[in-house]
């Protein structure tokens, strides 16, 4: 197996662990004190960009490596690297505005439904061509 779906997983991850930084950094611009969440729309948006991230990395990592079990690893790869940059729009957008989260929303959406379901095509003709259960 290629290591690409690996090196995706990483950048996931970097990206994900790179969304707590913002927060600590959004944390200190708008003076916000843990264990409080709330009290600047500003903040508030950008706490939604990390657990909303949080939020699809299961569904993003168990459909990527999935689909890499079934599919070319190279595949997989370059749409696990789609669903990081729609990741990257939609935390750009909703920082910046609620409004401006959509198209990023919908691209890292999409990548994702593209390795879910060519996951579930990859087990379910790997069960017919193996015998239902093998």
């Amino acid at each position: 197996m290629s290591a690409l779906p690996a090196l995706v997983t990483l950048l996931a991850l970097a990206f994900y662990f790179w969304t707590g930084i913002v927060v600590a950094q959004a944390r200190a611009k708008y003076n916000i004190k843990a264990p409080a969440m709330t009290g600047n729309a500003d903040f508030e948006r950008t706490v939604r960009v990390q657990a909303n991230t949080l939020e699809w990395l299961p569904l993003f990592l168990v459909s990527l490596w999935m689909f890499a079990m079934y599919w070319p690893a190279w595949i997989a790869a370059a749409i696990g690297v789609v669903w990081i940059v729609g990741r990257f729009m939609y935390m750009q957008g909703y920082i910046a505005a609620a409004e401006k989260r959509s198209m990023g929303f919908s691209v890292q959406g999409i990548a994702v439904a593209v390795l879910f379901l060519g996951a579930l095509v990859g087990v379910i003709m790997s069960m017919v061509n193996n015998g239902i259960g093998s």
